[in-house]
């Protein structure tokens, strides 16, 4: 029996689905432990390119069990949209498994993210406008209703009649929305997608504890980032579930296993998507045309994603926050061709020079500290081996793992999933 946990170092969009679809050759369950359909996971393999929001990422090897885990809040349109796409380009969704305590993202939440967001205006945190924040809200305000209640249609509907009452009066009072949500709507939209998700709906807990005991391989999957952690992220500038590796007991439900290795994925340089404090974002040509060839676009929302010079001491608060043991470092390939590279050692805050992440208030008023490094111009997405690179990157490398604190186990030199490169001496010193 294993436990891995493969989790983002950053902002998220580090190539968590890459490295999970890798490691899924030699598992036997992937789970996700939170999150909903508000950001994704691109997947390229034989099968072709992929774009996954709710499905974890080893649905394209057939013997792996596919878990949604309690911790998610699932929108039962956008996972039957999910399932249907994934059917339609031949791949199968059999061994899926949704956990019933998982709780439901309705439309009214997704309502509920545009009200706000335009209520805020030029305030706005940058939401994908999926629901997500009113849905987990409502789960701490034990307002929603967990998706195993789809059995009992009774007892359903009846939980649904309550919150239904209650939205309307928020709706009317903070948004000036009167009569937004029709009780009859929401029932039908429930029941008509839930009848279709019934067959994948069980306790996860008990199959996993029984997997573990078995001597299964199981990897737990994080969305999003260290630095998106609604506890230890750019708050208020964050997702609304935890993100850190420490969650995934919870979210998964198989909370009497310890992990045994989290890999933190971090790319070769940064990025970010949506709002917030982003220190080394790059507005020059560097980052425009960086953007491009690299395709750094939301998978979720196609939004473009903001680009920055590696930052390396955000990369190393997302190593410690998430307790890596081991790491993954993606899109080496996409910095071939630069003169010159730069990474952010320090920032500067009111005139004082820090190796310290901050709280936001602080961040915004940081600087990069940068140190330059000599680029490379080889086409390095055919190097299997680490002493394969050209000197120069293989410098640049060991300086991110000089000033993150960890080495590198996986280095990634293309999306595909053959091109990446495993540091077997690096992984047993990390283990």
């Amino acid at each position: 029996m294993s436990v891995d946990i493969i989790v983002g170092i950053n902002w998220g969009d580090e190539g968590k689905g890459r490295m999970i679809d890798y490691l899924a050759q030699d598992a036997d369950y992937v789970v996700r432990f939170q999150g909903g359909n508000n950001a994704g996971h691109t997947v390229i393999n034989e099968h072709g390119e992929f774009s996954l929001h709710l499905i974890p990422s080893g649905i394209f090897n057939s013997k792996v069990t596919n878990v949604l885990g309690p911790g998610m809040v699932i929108d039962l349109q956008g996972l039957v949209r999910e399932i249907h796409d994934l059917e339609a380009r031949g791949i199968d969704v059999s061994n899926i498994r949704i956990s019933d305590r998982a709780t439901i993202c309705f439309p009214f939440h997704r309502w509920e993210d545009v009200w706000e967001e335009e209520r805020l205006g030029k305030k706005a945190f940058g939401s994908t406008r999926k629901g997500i924040a009113p849905a987990y809200g409502d789960r701490y305000l034990k307002k929603t209703i967990q998706i195993g209640t789809l059995a009992d249609k009774k007892e359903f509907r009846k939980q649904l009649e309550e919150i239904v009452k209650w939205k309307n009066h928020l709706a009317l009072g903070i948004y000036n929305k009167p009569d937004a949500i029709c009780i009859e709507e929401m029932a039908e939209w429930a029941f008509t997608l839930g009848d279709q998700l019934m067959p994948y709906i069980c306790d996860t807990s008990n199959l996993l504890e029984s997997a573990a005991k078995g001597g299964k391989k199981i990897l737990m999957e994080a969305q999003l980032g260290a630095l998106r952690d609604v506890t230890f992220g750019i708050y208020p500038f964050t997702t609304s579930s935890n993100t850190l590796a420490g969650a995934a007991p919870m979210g998964s439900g198989l909370l009497s296993h310890n992990p045994d290795r989290v890999v933190g994925v971090m790319k070769a340089f940064s990025t970010c998507v949506g709002a917030g404090p982003f220190v080394t974002e790059d507005f020059t040509a560097f980052g425009e045309n960086l953007r491009e060839s690299a395709k750094e676009f939301g998978a979720t929302t196609g939004r473009p994603r903001r680009i920055g010079h590696f930052d390396a001491v955000a990369s190393r608060y997302g190593v410690q926050t998430q307790g890596a043991t081991h790491l993954a470092l993606t899109k080496l390939d996409s910095l071939s061709g630069q003169k010159t590279l730069k990474i952010c050692t320090h920032y500067m805050i009111d005139e004082q020079k820090t190796q310290h992440f901050p709280l936001n208030y602080a961040l915004e008023k940081a600087t990069p500290v940068y140190e330059e490094m000599e680029g490379w111009s080889e086409d390095i997405t055919g190097c299997r081996h680490f002493d394969d690179l050209p000197k120069a990157a293989q410098n640049y490398v060991s300086r991110i793992e000089e000033l993150v604190g960890l080495p590198m186990t996986y280095i990634s030199v293309g999306p595909e999933r053959e091109s990446l490169m495993v540091c077997e001496a690096n992984a047993k010193k990390a283990a």
